[in-house]
C-alpha cells in the first residue's frame, strides 16, 4: 500500500532538474547557459514547439539557475542555496507559474501586471512563467504588451506554447524566441534505456525503439507509455510485449509480405493481408507502413543512407539482407503504387479491394519490366529481318546495272561493297563483278560523273518510308484535343481534365502545338500526361511532326481567384478601403 502511495510516474519522477539532464535539447540549452554567463538576459523568452520536449521543464531550470546565488563553473544551479530550496519545495515567492489556459481573461492579467512592480524577496529577479499562452484573450494580450515591452529590472517573463502562430505579432517582437525541436528516435531509446537501468528493468533494445517510434517527438509521452508497458509486463520489458500492449504491426508481417511479392506470391501477400485485418489493424495503417518498409529499403540498398534507418541493430540487419534481391527501380515503382493508394483510400468505396489489386501489381513489378524487354527484342528482330530481306531482293534485281555502271572503276581481283543504310549492313554481301566484267562489255563513255554517283545511288540504297505529314487546322486540334479530354473524364483524371478544357491549345509553325498554363502544378499534370497525349494527336491528326510547348505565365493578382475567407475580404478591402477602416475603427476580429 505504502508502495502504491510513493509512486510517481517517470514523466515526472524523472524530469530534468539541470540544463545537463535536458534531452535533445543541446543547442537551447547551451544559448541561454551562455546568456546567464555573459548576463544578456532578455526581459522576456518564448518557447515554442511540439508538446513533451522540454519547454516547461527548460523554463523552471532557467528560473531557478538565473536566481541561484552560487552558481556553479558550469552555469547550473547549485541546489543548496535558499532560492534554490524554496523552488525545490515548491514555495519560492521570486518564482511564479500561470496557466494560461485557465487564467486567460484581462482580469488575471492585470493582477500579474500589478505583481510585476514589487521587487524580489529572494534572489534578482521576478520570474513570471506562462505556460500554454497562446490561449489568452485578445483583451489579456493588449493588457500585457506594455509590461513585456518595458517590464522592471527586477521582472523577467518566460512564456511556453505549442501554437505560437495563435500569438500576435506585436508579442512575438517583444520576445526571444527558443524554437524546440522534436526529440530523435536516438536520444529517447538512450534516455529510456537510462530509466529501464535505473528502475532496475530488463529491457530489450528495439521495445525501446518501438516506443521511441510511437511517441513521436515526446520525452513525455515515452515515459508514459513506458509506464503503462510495464504494468503490464512487469521487470521484463519485451518487444513482444511492446507491440502487443500498443496495438502496433509487427515488422515481420511487412517482411512477410515483401518476401511474397517479390517472390510474385500472390496467395501468400494476400493471406499475411487478410491475417493483419484480423488482428484488428486498418488496411490504411497497413499500406501506409508496407510504403515506409519499401523507403526503409531502398535507403538500406547505399551505404551513405543507411544512417536514416531509425530501427534497432537486429531490424537494421533484416533490412540489408532483403534489400539486396530487389532493384532500385523495383522499389521505386513498388513505392509509387503505395503512395497512390494512400492518395485514394478514404475516398474508396471497396478499400480492401484497393489494397489487394495494390499487392498484385506490386508482385507483378519485376515481371512487367521482363515483358518490355522481351517484346521490344522481338520487334527489332522482326524489322531486322524485314530490312534484310528488303535489301537482298534489291540486290538480286539491280545487281546487273550496278555492275554495268561501276565496270571503268573495277579493277580485277577487287570486290565492291555497296554503300546501303546501317540498320540493314547484316544483310549487305560482297559481290564479286569478275565473271559479270568477262562475259558483258557494254560502253558507258556517255554516262557523266554526276550520273554514275546518282545511278548507283538510285539503285543501291533502300528507300525509307516517307513521313506522315498530313496539315490539319487549328479547328481539327480543338476537335482532337475536346475528344481527348473527354476520354480522360471517363477514368477520372479530374486535374489534368480542368486543364484540358480550361486552357486552349494554340497552333503555330511547323505543326507545334502551344498551351499556356497558370502555375507549376498545371504544368507537371500536363508533362506526366505530355507522351499519351502527344500519341493521341499524331494518331488522330495523321502528323508524327507535331510538337507541344508548355508556357507557365502566372496569373496577376487582380486576376486571381478568392478561395478562401481571408482572399474575399482583402479583395473587398481593395474595392473599398473603408471597411478596413471600419475594422480599426470598433476593434472587430476577422474569423478566417
Amino acid at each position: 500500500m505504502n508502495q502504491m502511495e510513493n509512486f510517481v510516474v517517470s514523466a515526472r519522477k524523472y524530469r530534468p532538474a539541470t540544463f545537463d539532464t535536458v534531452v535533445g535539447q543541446q543547442s537551447i540549452t547551451n544559448t541561454l547557459k551562455n546568456a546567464i554567463k555573459n548576463n544578456h538576459l532578455a526581459q522576456a523568452f518564448l518557447f515554442c514547439g511540439p508538446r513533451g520536449v522540454g519547454k516547461t521543464s527548460c523554463a523552471r531550470i532557467l528560473a531557478k539557475t538565473i536566481n541561484c546565488m552560487n552558481l556553479s563553473p558550469e552555469i547550473e544551479a547549485c541546489n543548496e542555496c535558499e532560492s534554490c530550496q524554496g523552488f525545490n519545495n515548491n514555495y519560492s515567492f521570486n518564482i511564479h507559474e500561470l496557466d494560461a489556459a485557465s487564467n486567460n481573461g484581462v482580469d488575471k492579467i492585470r493582477e500579474l501586471v500589478d505583481q510585476v512592480r514589487f521587487a524580489p524577496q529572494v534572489g534578482k529577479y521576478n520570474i513570471y512563467i506562462i505556460d500554454e499562452v497562446h490561449m489568452l484573450s485578445q483583451a489579456a494580450f493588449n493588457a500585457f504588451l506594455k509590461t513585456l515591452e518595458e517590464p522592471p529590472a527586477h521582472a523577467l517573463f518566460i512564456l511556453a506554447t505549442t501554437e505560437k502562430h495563435k500569438i500576435i505579432p506585436t508579442i512575438l517582437s517583444r520576445c526571444q524566441i527558443f524554437d524546440f525541436k522534436r526529440i530523435q528516435i536516438a536520444d529517447i531509446t538512450e534516455h529510456l534505456a537510462y530509466v529501464a537501468k535505473n528502475e532496475g528493468i530488463e529491457v530489450e533494445h528495439e521495445a525501446l525503439h518501438i516506443i521511441a517510434q510511437k511517441a513521436d517527438g515526446a520525452l513525455r509521452d515515452a515515459l508514459s507509455i513506458f509506464d503503462q508497458i510495464i504494468s503490464f509486463c512487469g521487470d521484463k520489458l519485451t518487444y513482444q510485449a511492446v507491440i502487443q500492449n500498443l496495438n502496433i504491426l509487427d515488422y515481420d508481417y511487412y517482411f512477410r509480405v515483401t518476401d511474397a511479392v517479390y517472390n510474385s506470391d500472390i496467395p501468400s501477400a494476400l493471406n499475411a493481408f487478410n491475417e493483419i485485418l484480423n488482428n484488428g489493424f486498418d488496411g490504411h495503417h497497413f499500406i501506409n507502413g508496407l510504403g515506409m518498409h519499401f523507403r526503409n529499403l531502398l535507403v538500406a540498398k547505399d551505404a551513405i543512407t543507411l544512417s536514416l534507418l531509425e530501427v534497432g541493430d537486429s531490424i537494421k540487419q533484416r533490412y540489408l539482407e532483403q534489400s539486396q534481391s530487389w532493384q532500385q527501380q523495383h522499389l521505386l515503382k513498388a513505392l509509387e503504387l503505395c503512395n497512390k493508394v494512400d492518395l485514394n483510400y478514404r475516398m474508396s468505396k471497396n478499400q480492401r479491394l484497393l489494397v489487394e489489386i495494390t499487392l498484385m501489381q506490386i508482385c507483378g513489378v519485376k515481371e512487367d519490366n521482363t515483358s518490355v524487354e522481351k517484346k521490344t527484342f522481338v520487334v527489332k528482330q522482326k524489322q531486322s529481318n524485314e530490312v534484310k530481306t528488303a535489301v537482298t531482293k534489291e540486290i538480286q534485281e539491280q545487281k546487273v546495272v550496278a555492275t554495268l555502271t561501276i565496270l571503268p572503276k573495277v579493277e580485277e581481283n577487287k570486290n565492291l561493297e555497296i554503300d546501303l543504310p546501317k540498320t540493314s549492313t547484316k544483310a549487305i554481301k560482297i559481290v564479286n563483278f569478275k565473271d559479270n566484267i568477262q562475259k558483258k562489255t557494254i560502253s558507258i563513255n556517255s554516262h557523266s560523273e554526276s550520273e554514275k554517283q546518282d545511278e548507283v545511288k538510285e539503285n543501291s540504297v533502300v528507300q525509307e518510308d516517307k513521313r506522315n505529314e498530313q496539315v490539319f487546322s487549328q479547328e481539327d486540334l480543338n476537335e482532337k484535343w475536346v475528344q481527348y479530354a473527354n476520354e480522360k473524364e471517363n477514368v477520372g483524371k479530374h486535374n489534368l481534365l480542368s486543364v484540358l478544357r480550361d486552357k486552349k491549345a494554340i497552333l503555330k509553325e511547323n505543326f507545334n502545338v502551344c498551351i499556356t498554363l497558370d502555375n507549376k502544378v498545371q504544368e507537371e499534370v500536363l508533362i506526366d500526361e505530355k507522351t499519351k497525349l502527344l500519341g493521341y494527336l499524331k494518331t488522330q491528326l495523321e502528323n508524327d511532326s507535331i510538337s507541344l510547348t508548355v508556357d507557365v505565365t502566372p496569373l496577376k493578382e487582380e486576376e486571381m481567384k478568392a478561395y478562401t475567407a481571408e482572399d474575399k475580404f482583402k479583395k473587398m478591402v481593395k474595392k473599398n478601403p473603408d471597411l478596413l477602416n471600419l475594422k480599426d475603427k470598433f476593434d472587430l476580429e476577422i474569423d478566417f
